[in-house]
């Protein structure tokens, strides 16, 4: 059908301004893709270029800054020093053997910490940066530096290491840090993604492993672009992370100090307690160890030494160790036979020298006795008789319970490590463990605590500084920022009657400084510093009927490891009781002779603050202990004034 001539212009017309309309539009998507591509090639041509080589983004991690561990007034017992190290990068390294064979005749590589810098780099990722050497000297970093064009994938870098400035002085109770192991990570639910940085370093004993996720921090991180193989392009950005938070104990440094120093020589403890808030001012195992050497990777040959040494340095013996309390376990004997009413301040105690007690003669320590004792006299000249008799009347249930209640065989909550919780002996528990019944004689052995009786240090510190208050001080290691340690001083009232209590403080004051006391000739003369204890000497083996034939007698003449272990309990001022002290000495003999000496000296460090003054003691011992205290101040360490700067 023929259109009519208006209907062709129409159609004119339409085709007309869909053609400019179509010309328009490709017009504009024309203009568009050639500004695009312009822009593309002209403005993002390196980044472009970048994912064209089929880059990808690459998040690091930034280990962060461990947090210092402070003594109470300051002074940094575990900070943070400088640390030149050696990273590789596999992928950029490429034959990996042939670099690390070359780094070695630049720096000091064994062939061990060859073998084991290959091992850690093969196990990585090929990107992963890779600690080859660390605490090098700088000398070492700028030879590798000048020979970096030998050396691809090596880089030297400079961070932070711990360290330890005070060595063995705290190496049990703070403890120390090392390397992540499968073993540690297989003990997390959840492990931090820091944890997996290679050769990062955790707490493994002491307040540095209980306080690891305080001391540690938050990682930073940064965001790198890296090519198809690995290789970084560029650092997009950068986000630090947390410092770890410092922990502030509740240790005196000084003091620290001083025990560690007063101990040398011996396998020993000590420990000093605030008697009001429980606060823990020192507390020493000898022998220490360095803990620098476990930061750095100890030797298998410094290791082993270690292990094998008699005195065994690396177990902590103010907690771990557990030793029969001898007779700083009478006071306990003592109040459980007063709140029994088995007793009376008046009442005495014929003391031949032993008790025959089903057929066995138990003896005490005087094999001449001491005739008649009351509680007082009995505790000052430690006569064996007269607890044997108070044991016999009141039971092993009641001396149980009473040494709970001034806080023995229990396990304290403090952040250190291998925590021990001693043993209130029970006749369950001999039933349960050795399935056989109690004996008389099982109790008349508790009372001397001896037997199966056995605490450690600190809580025979515990001990004394409920005996010096009435009151359930418990041991803290930790003073938290912004603590009201008023309130830390309310314990809970122990409830024992004063004059009970009166009459054991007594017997304990005439133990040091009545003439007839096991531990006088270690009294303090001075009245502000004067103390009152209480010996003890735990046996360890019996002198056999053939060696007491072949002329062994004393024991001096036993070897060393078979002597009786010395204990000494002590408060101290007397009159208005500030710190409690406990001391034993392994294989150290005598209570009076090897313990007590010691905890004289540190009643008397603990409360003058410095080096114990001569006047303090008796003017007849000034001369050796003049001596004495000069030999021991070559052994302290100079302190730094305190504060929180990291190295």
């Amino acid at each position: 059908m023929r259109r009519t001539p208006r209907e062709e212009a129409l159609s004119a017309r339409l085709v007309t301004r869909r053609t400019v309309f179509l010309g328009g539009v490709q017009l504009a998507v024309a203009g568009t893709l050639v500004w695009r591509m312009r822009d593309m090639q002209l403005n993002q041509a390196d980044q472009f270029r970048l994912l064209a080589e089929e880059n990808r983004i690459n998040i690091r991690l930034i280990p962060p800054t461990r947090g210092l561990i402070q003594d109470r007034n300051g002074i940094v017992i575990a900070g943070n020093e400088q640390n030149y190290r050696i990273v590789m990068v596999r992928e950029d390294a490429g034959d990996v053997d042939l670099v690390l064979e070359r780094l070695q005749t630049l720096i000091a590589l064994s062939d061990d910490d060859i073998e084991r810098a290959h091992r850690d780099v093969m196990r990585n990722r090929p990107f992963v940066p890779v600690t080859i050497a660390e605490r090098l000297e700088w000398e070492a970093i700028a030879r590798v530096a000048a020979n970096a064009p030998a050396l691809p994938g090596i880089t030297p870098e400079v961070g932070l290491s711990r360290h330890y400035p005070m060595v063995e002085d705290f190496a049990h109770s703070v403890g120390y840090v090392g390397p992540v192991t499968e073993r540690d990570l297989e003990a997390l639910e959840a492990p931090d993604p820091v944890l997996q940085i290679p050769r990062f370093q955790i707490g493994k004993i002491g307040v540095e492993r209980r306080m690891e996720d305080r001391l540690r921090g938050t990682a930073g991180s940064r965001r790198i672009e890296v090519n198809a193989v690995g290789r970084v392009m560029r650092e997009l950005d950068r986000i630090d992370g947390t410092p770890g938070s410092n922990v502030t104990l509740t240790l005196d440094a000084r003091l620290q100090n001083f025990v560690q120093a007063r101990l040398a020589g011996e396998s020993a403890a000590g420990v000093v307690m605030d008697v009001q808030n429980g606060d823990l001012l020192a507390i020493a195992s000898a022998p220490g160890f360095d803990p620098n050497l476990f930061v750095r990777g100890i030797s298998v040959p410094d290791y082993r030494e270690l292990l094998e040494d008699p005195y065994r340095p690396l177990v902590d013996k103010t907690v771990q160790g557990m030793y029969p309390p001898g007779s700083t376990f009478k006071m306990v004997v003592a109040l459980a036979a007063l709140a029994a009413g088995e007793t009376s301040a008046s009442e005495r105690v014929f003391c031949p020298g032993h008790m025959d007690i089903s057929g066995h003669r138990f003896h005490c320590w005087r094999r001449g006795g001491h005739g008649r004792m009351n509680m007082v006299s009995a505790l000052s000249e430690s006569c064996d008789v007269y607890f044997y008799e108070m044991a016999l009347r009141i039971g092993i249930e009641r001396i149980n319970e009473m040494s709970a209640r001034l806080g023995l065989g229990i396990r304290y909550d403090l952040p250190m490590s291998g925590i021990a919780a001693g043993l209130n002996p029970t006749r369950e528990w001999k039933q349960a463990r050795r399935n056989e019944a109690w004996l008389v004689g099982d109790t008349v052995n508790a009372s001397i605590g001896q037997g199966f009786v056995l605490s450690t240090p600190l809580q025979l510190a515990v001990m004394t500084a409920r005996l010096a208050t009435n009151r359930a001080v418990l041991p803290r290691l930790v003073r938290d920022a912004g603590e009201d340690d008023a309130a830390a001083r309310q314990a809970r009232a122990l409830d024992l009657n004063p004059e009970w209590l009166a009459l054991i403080k007594r017997g304990m004051s005439e133990c040091t400084n009545h003439a007839r006391g096991t531990a006088y000739s270690t009294r303090i003369v001075d009245a502000n510093y004067r103390h009152a204890g209480k010996t003890g000497t735990s046996q360890v083996f019996s002198i056999t009927r053939a060696e007491r034939e072949a002329g062994i007698r004393r024991q001096e003449d036993l070897p060393w490891n078979r002597r009786n272990h010395a204990l000494f309990v002590a408060f101290a001022p007397e009159d208005a009781p500030r710190i409690a002290v406990s001391v034993i000495v392994e294989h150290g003999g005598g209570g009076s002779s090897a313990a007590a000496p010691i905890g004289r000296d540190i009643v008397l460090a603990a409360l003058h603050g410095d080096m114990p003054p001569l006047s303090a003691y008796p003017a007849s011992q000034r001369n050796r202990i003049e001596t004495q205290m000069g030999e021991l101040s070559s052994r302290l360490r100079p302190l730094a004034s305190g504060g929180s700067d990291r190295a």
